[in-house]
């Protein structure tokens, strides 16, 4: 059962890198089309950083770990480096952890 689990993800995974070059040219998206996807990317993406910011094993993960998320959140949105978000972000979170 593993092994046709493992089958069927690899093949999702490449049909899905597939797709990108294969439609390039025969897809037309309008504007409207586009804007929709790029905003139902984005939404996707804040739904996997909230839940992973809150939860852990089935459980909340504790208001140090969402407050270091959020600052970190705050700091890309500034356009800071990436290594700048992460250190403040995880300093923030050790902090209040030792608070």
């Amino acid at each position: 059962m593993t092994l046709g689990l493992v089958l069927a993800l690899a093949a999702g995974t490449y049909a899905m890198r597939a797709a990108g070059p294969l439609l390039r040219g025969g897809l037309r998206v309008s504007e409207r089309g586009r804007w929709m996807l790029s905003v139902a990317a984005v939404t996707l993406l804040a739904a996997f950083v909230a839940v992973s910011a809150c939860y852990e094993s089935g459980s909340f993960a504790g208001w140090p770990r969402v407050i270091g998320v959020l600052v970190g959140g705050v700091l890309a949105w500034r356009r800071a480096p990436f290594v700048v978000v992460v250190l403040v972000a995880a300093g923030v979170t050790a902090g209040l952890r030792a608070l």
